[in-house]
């Protein structure tokens, strides 16, 4: 099942934050009811490329889990057909994400992307991020002037 990166922000803001397998399974559930191929692995590099892409990004939740995904800064969530139904059919734990928590973790992620582009010389990220820069100032009100001038000089 093809799904884009605003179609798992869609899923995630269903539930407002997930685990990668939960939201693998949730992609299964959907191809399940679509007659297609229902392996929660099978989703794993679309949802690496939407952390990239900042649709959606990673959270520490709490010391019994890990990691979980909340809509992040480049997203407009969009449900994918039939996804209205996974609340019903998904057991999810509820999370407690403070807002500020989500936004210290997306800038801290994102200074260690720009870093590691700027370092690489990887001139596609470096525009790439240039362009969350300024949606990451609006979402979260982060002050990304100095690194988005030092990704702007590299």
């Amino acid at each position: 099942m093809d799904i884009s990166a605003d179609e798992l922000a869609g899923i995630v803001d269903l539930f407002d934050a997930l685990s990668r397998a939960e939201l693998g399974r949730a992609c299964a559930e959907l191809a399940f009811k679509r007659g297609e191929d229902t392996d929660p692995a099978a989703y794993d590099d679309v949802i690496d490329a939407a952390v990239e892409s900042y649709h959606l990004v990673g959270v520490d939740a709490d010391e019994a889990e890990a990691e979980v995904l909340v809509v992040g800064p480049t997203a407009f969530p969009t449900l994918p057909d039939g996804a209205g139904d996974l609340p019903h059919i998904m057991d999810v734990p509820d999370r407690d994400l403070s807002r500020d928590r989500v936004v210290e973790a997306v800038e801290r992620q994102f200074r260690a992307d720009a870093a590691a582009a700027i370092d690489t010389g990887d001139e596609d990220r470096i525009a790439d991020l240039l362009d969350v820069s300024y949606d990451l100032d609006a979402w979260g009100a982060v002050d990304l002037g100095a690194a988005r001038d030092r990704l702007d000089s590299a």
